[in-house]
């Protein structure tokens, strides 16, 4: 019982300190260029894609929490999901309130740190302190219960989710949305990235056209996939798929890169 305090007091102290930048950095990605950010671009995506609803902020980290804590259990390790996914959305889920607007909640820097830092204690105790009281055995029942229905949703419905959001978005953000989301599938094997790419070209070009900005967007989107392309073979496999040998200065060069 006394280990069980000291790791959830821990927890808590941990979870207060990861959980006020993150809830500060992901209201601050909203003002960028004028200020610094400390999030990631995907979770800015992402939470563009929930579209300030609180529901949606609140399923869409609510989905990943299940693959979050099987990992925990099983692995004893958080995932991504925690900082990236989970926090973030839960904090905006949190601090939105009917009548107000984005910019007075989900944008407030002051109040999504304090949700963050809320939220980040009550996720990394909870965490904590089931994996330290679940027995070994169950553990093992966990990890192949909870990752594979974790995996269903990030694989097959998310990308759905999100390639129905980006066909509502507008016709330029379905047509993006598409392509990059059936790149990303082939190349990195998860759609939802391409589609939040896709939706966020479709959105710059119908508020400001084919600017500076937009451009440069999707030269780094570019630049983006074929680099992932190259550095995961792709160009091999699809050299190999066509049943042709592969040239010995491209196999030279993926070793050199990528020595296996």
């Amino acid at each position: 019982m006394g280990e069980m305090v000291v790791i959830l007091f821990k927890s808590l102290i941990i979870g207060t300190i990861i959980g006020f930048p993150l809830g500060a950095g992901a209201a601050r990605m909203f003002h960028a260029p004028k200020s610094q950010s400390m999030g990631a671009f995907r979770t800015i995506g992402e939470m563009n894609a929930c579209q300030g609803d609180r529901a949606s902020h609140f399923s869409f980290g609510f989905g990943f929490f299940f693959n979050a804590w099987a990992s925990t259990v099983g692995a004893g390790a958080f995932t991504q999901d925690v900082a990236h996914r989970i926090i973030p959305n839960w904090s905006a889920a949190s601090v939105l309130r009917k009548g107000k607007t984005l910019e007075e909640t989900m944008h407030n820097p002051v109040k999504m740190s304090i949700a963050g830092a809320i939220i980040g204690a009550i996720v990394i105790g909870f965490l904590s302190i089931t994996t330290a009281s679940i027995p070994a055995g169950l553990r093992d029942v966990a990890l192949e219960v909870l990752a594979p229905a974790a995996d269903w949703l990030i694989n097959l419905a998310m990308p759905v989710i999100f390639w129905l959001a980006a066909l509502d978005a507008g016709k330029r953000s379905g047509f993006w949305g598409t392509i990059f989301g059936g790149l990303a599938h082939i190349i990195m094997g998860n759609a939802v990235p391409g589609v939040v790419l896709g939706i966020l070209i479709g959105k710059g070009v119908d508020d400001s056209g084919w600017n500076r900005v937009t451009k440069t967007l999707m030269t780094a989107i570019i630049i983006l996939f074929t680099l992932s392309a190259f550095f995961r073979e792709i160009d091999i496999q699809l050299i190999k798929s066509l049943n042709l040998s592969v040239p010995h200065w491209l196999d030279s060069l993926h070793d050199l890169i990528n020595p296996k």
